[in-house]
């Protein structure tokens, strides 16, 4: 037991000196020494270590590479020997065995700040970002120099955002100069969806420290995500001095297909695919880009390459569904139902194969089994949403509550006067798409897009920082002054610009502006206000098969849709009464078996002359990056009508709540 130990002291000692020789740079001296070690003691992990290190330290790199690789697979939980591995191969520029090798460090180990920091370096030139960011993050938390700090990184990484913010904001009590910590609260803030809160952090954050790159890139998301693309791009370009990464010029796509430069997000798409061609969501991207553009055969190949890229890649699935024109093979089918049985699907790639494959066998007729697929992904996107039905009826009769005719007796007087905007509003899935691009293709109209900036007004008047805060809205609409009343509307003209092109009108497509009608019309008294609607049943059973790509949470339950329409309808009464004249409703069915009497009905409601082009509204070649995007460059079909009835055996919950409806 002496020898033993003696031997055990001996070994420490001799390592500990080869450590310092390590330290010092001796790089010769320490393969000797590590030589010497294994001499004696010819299974010591440690001197395999030192060697492998002091060569990796002389440049020797494969001679480095060679020993680490033969030590990690006879030693199970030797973290630094892993993470030894991966600075090797990154210096060869092996990217992805790298971040193999750090994986395994950092799951032996969690408290490897150095290999936290290269893993996110080494996620950001994939163009990774989240990923990066979530290992960024741990870096911070394993090298933190104050505990609350740390708890909060821990807290965050856990998604216990409360407990998260609630830390952070302790530590910036005593450290308020603390950039990391300022960033994290605007990560939380991003999380939560409060991206005005985390534009003045991070403003904060440059204040202090204008080189902090990965700042200034949420800075850009944020500015994006807030709709103000040009600014966003403006901090890409201040980025791309210093460096030019790949989640900057990622980003840089996703702004420029904001600002509708199309042409100039395909192209640099196509360049990011050369560099990164192993990465799926970039092919999705493109496949969007080259959809909203009428270009499907060639979205269709790059949504298909992002599945060779990677076969769980669900958003490319679910891309090729919501093409609605398209149709899967039953290799296709198989694949996915493979694909579904794997334990480590996330559950978002889980949601989208489910819808996928609902598409998929409503296509082939096979009703039961496409209902059970939407019924599975629905049931799925109902726990990520966390919808409250019983939130929307409040606030459905708050509107009414506040909205009185009294409200709008003098709105000729007040507000900005200009007559631009036309809004369509109503369900998703109700045609407001068609209805945009019959306007859309008359000389005197812009088609843009689902425009957030109503629903970021109300985000602001309503004062609401958190789920749980009481908001002022609608309440304030009837505390607005005139001056307020003029100056909101004119803001809504002035931030919409960047959307138009030299048309007098334009349109702003968002369907849930339905419920701030009240609001558009004081502040914009000569909006017009179309609402597109649709057989109840058939409104509401296309909107719960649809996956959109944020928002409409109501959609993700029989129930809950059902009762979203009833609320929608009893608002848009209310409307009528209290706005006469004000609204043109426009039904679908109408439209379909009547175009032209429809066609015109409405130019006459939006004070537009008549123009042929109106009723081929299919030739016209903008962009459309809704899901009827493809719907809506075929002439007018009545083969959707009813589509719901091949469902109706699985309907009963939607059917009861409808009831008053349709009856």
């Amino acid at each position: 037991m002496e020898q033993n130990f003696q031997m055990t002291d001996n070994i420490r000692i001799a390592v500990q000196h080869a450590h310092e020789m390590l330290l010092h740079k001796a790089f010769e001296p320490a393969v000797q020494q590590g030589y010497e070690i294994l001499k004696r003691y010819p299974n010591e992990a440690n001197g395999l270590f030192i060697i492998a290190s002091a060569y990796r330290g002389l440049g020797q790199l494969d001679k480095a590479k060679g020993i680490l690789q033969k030590l990690v697979n006879k030693t199970d939980n030797f973290a630094l020997a892993h993470q030894e591995l991966a600075f090797t191969l990154a210096e060869q520029k092996q990217i992805k065995p790298a971040i193999a090798a750090l994986t395994s460090a950092v799951n032996i180990e969690s408290n490897l700040p150095l290999s936290w920091k290269l893993l996110s370096e080494l996620l950001q030139s994939l163009g990774e970002n989240k990923q990066a960011e979530k290992a960024y993050n741990n870096y911070l938390r394993f090298s933190a120099k104050y505990p609350k700090f740390g708890n909060a990184l821990q807290a965050f990484i856990e998604n216990k955002l409360a407990v998260s913010e609630g830390f952070c904001r302790e530590h910036l009590k005593q450290h308020p100069t603390d950039v990391n910590a300022i960033r994290l609260l605007a990560e939380i803030a991003i999380k939560l969806g409060i991206f005005e809160d985390a534009e003045h952090l991070l403003v904060r954050c440059l204040e202090l420290a204008p080189d902090y790159q990965l700042a200034r890139l949420n800075y850009a998301h944020v500015l994006n995500k807030r709709e103000k693309s040009q600014q966003a791009l403006a901090e890409i370009e201040k980025l791309e001095q210093k460096e030019n990464v790949p989640p900057q010029q990622i980003l840089k796509a996703a702004i420029l297909v904001r600002l509708g430069k199309f042409d100039v997000a395909l192209e640099l798409y196509n360049k990011l695919i050369k560099i990164l061609p192993e990465h799926a969501g970039l092919f999705t991207s493109r496949g969007h880009v080259l959809k909203t553009i009428g270009k499907q055969e060639a979205a269709i190949s790059s949504y298909r390459q992002a599945i060779e890229c990677s076969p769980s890649h669900g958003e490319a699935y679910w891309s090729l569904a919501n093409l609605k024109t398209f149709r899967f093979e039953q290799m296709d089918i198989e694949q996915m139902q493979q694909v579904l049985l794997s334990k480590h699907l996330s559950p978002l790639e889980r949601v989208n194969i489910c819808f996928a494959l609902g598409k998929a066998f409503e296509d082939k007729g096979d009703f039961r089994q496409s209902f059970s697929c939407y019924q599975q992904g629905n049931a799925l996107k109902q726990k990520i949403e966390r919808y409250d039905a019983d939130e929307t009826t409040h606030l459905i009769d708050r509107t009414i509550a506040t909205c009185i005719p009294e409200m709008f007796s003098n709105i000729n007087n007040e507000g900005c006067k200009k007559p631009d905007p036309i809004f369509i509003v109503g369900l998703p899935r109700s045609g407001s798409t068609l209805l945009e691009q019959i306007l859309a293709s008359h000389s005197m109209v812009d088609g843009t897009k689902e425009l957030p900036n109503i629903t970021a007004m109300v985000r602001r008047l309503s004062e609401r920082k958190k789920r749980d805060d009481v908001s002022k809205y609608p309440e304030v609409i009837a505390t607005l002054s005139p001056e307020q009343l003029e100056c909101l509307g004119q803001e809504y003209i002035n931030n919409t610009q960047i959307h138009r092109s030299d048309a007098p009108y334009f349109i702003d497509k968002m369907p849930n502006n339905f419920a701030h009608i009240g609001l558009i019309k004081r502040i914009l008294p000569n909006a017009k206000i179309i609402d597109a609607r649709r057989n109840p049943m058939s409104a509401c059973f296309s909107g719960y098969k649809q996956l959109f790509s944020s928002g409409q949470a109501f959609s993700y339950g029989l129930e809950n849709i059902g009762r979203y329409y009833l609320d929608y309808i009893k608002l848009m009464d209310h409307w009528q009464k209290v706005l006469p004249g004000q609204i043109h409703t426009v039904c679908y069915e109408d439209v379909v078996k009547d175009f032209e009497t429809q066609v015109r009905s409405l130019l006459d409601f939006c004070d537009l002359p008549f123009e042929e082009n109106c009723l081929e509204f299919y030739k016209n070649a903008r962009a459309v990056n809704t899901a009827s995007s493809e719907q809506v460059r075929q002439p007018i079909y009545q083969s959707g009508l009813n589509a719901w009835t091949k469902f109706d055996p699985y309907l009963d919950p939607l059917k009861n709540v409808l009831s008053p409806m349709i009856t």
